[in-house]
């Protein structure tokens, strides 16, 4: 039998709960008024630019009488705290009113035009990560060559070219010139309600399925405008990839490796890059939300129904209800790939435990 825990033992076990009990703490309480500042700062823009919610809900041909009603019922008669407090609890529960444009609650708004930037998003961080890290690593193990000189310059391009003059180049050339490549939209019209939406993101649900037509007709739509946005990624990540590896590159585990008469090929993509992969992974999700939340002019020159053109198009219309919903729900989402980014990182390196 094995002795019972002593008191120092048990102490120490409590000591451990309440330290991850005070981090866990912390870190709600962070991601807690993190979310409230994001809400105020929508509250008040709501409430400075020069749009009449009143007006925009029902015109402008009314009477005196019809407009107090109405602007008692958005609360609006209220005092600014009370707004704020309404704003809030009702941001909470999803709520955000009903868009002027489409008569839906925003919130069914967004969950329908959601899925098409996540799609767009993700296959853009996909090609970015598959292509920028190789970069990367290659610039930082050629340091000071011409093929490191290329990949700087590849990437700086990446940082300076306006995404949508990328994007009409794309279109000019692949689509109109050499018609490789299908224009504008996300899916051809031939295919458009043949495949049910389970998820929303169409590569899936045609996968699912079973519908290869629909699947390869998605597929063809995307290549471009995610190639356009991976090509922003990839420049990102491959900056910071180069960036990581050189520091890890000069560390003694590095040496010690070598001089065991480990392969270079080992040395550099086990070791070396997998140090660097914990940095990497914050740069990952930080793209990754940066391309969810700055894929509008890549949306609006492609004619992609995502949430950027939502919103775009609602602000075009003074639809503030549907402008300050996508903003809250585009920062909720970056907020979320923050916190995920920062459990994998105390996942992956013991040091930040």
């Amino acid at each position: 039998m094995s002795p019972p825990p002593s008191n120092a033992s048990r102490r120490g076990r409590g000591f451990g709960a309440a330290r991850v009990a005070g981090r866990a703490a912390n870190l709600l309480l962070s991601i807690g008024f993190t979310f409230l500042g994001l809400l105020a700062v929508t509250f008040f823009i709501g409430r400075v630019v020069p749009v009449d919610p009143v007006l925009a809900a029902v015109g402008d041909r009314i009477n005196a009488s019809t407009y107090d009603r109405v602007r008692e019922e958005l609360g609006l008669n209220l005092p600014l705290w009370e707004q704020f407090a309404r704003y809030v609890w009702n941001a909470l529960q999803g709520e955000f009113g009903r868009s002027v444009l489409t008569s839906n609650p925003v919130i069914d708004d967004i969950r329908r035009v959601f899925p098409a930037t996540l799609e767009l998003a993700t296959v853009a961080t996909v090609i970015g990560v598959v292509l920028g890290v190789p970069a990367g690593v290659v610039a930082a193990v050629k340091r000071g060559s011409m093929v490191d000189q290329a990949i700087r310059v590849l990437g700086l391009v990446g940082y300076s070219v306006p995404v949508f003059w990328l994007g009409l180049m794309g279109l000019l050339v692949f689509y109109a010139k050499l018609d490789w490549l299908p224009g504008p939209g996300r899916i051809d019209l031939l295919y458009e309600g043949m495949v049910e939406p389970l998820t929303g993101v169409i590569l899936i649900d045609s996968a699912i399925a079973g519908d290869w037509d629909v699947f390869r007709d998605a597929l063809s739509h995307v290549v471009l405008p995610a190639s356009i946005l991976g090509y922003f990624s990839l420049a990102y990540i491959s900056r910071m990839t180069r960036s990581f590896m050189l520091a890890q590159l000069q560390q003694e585990y590095i040496t010690t490796a070598r001089v065991k008469g480990l392969a270079e090929r080992t040395v550099i993509w086990r070791h070396a890059l997998g140090n660097a992969m914990v940095p990497l992974i914050t740069v990952i999700a930080l793209s990754y939300g940066t391309l969810l939340e700055g894929s509008v002019l890549t949306e609006i020159v492609f004619s992609w129904p995502g949430l950027g053109f939502y919103i775009t198009n609602s602000l075009l219309n003074a639809d503030m209800n549907a402008v300050l919903g996508g903003t809250v729900v585009v920062g909720a989402v970056f907020i979320g790939l923050n916190l995920l980014s920062d459990i994998l990182y105390r996942l992956l390196d013991p040091r930040a435990r």
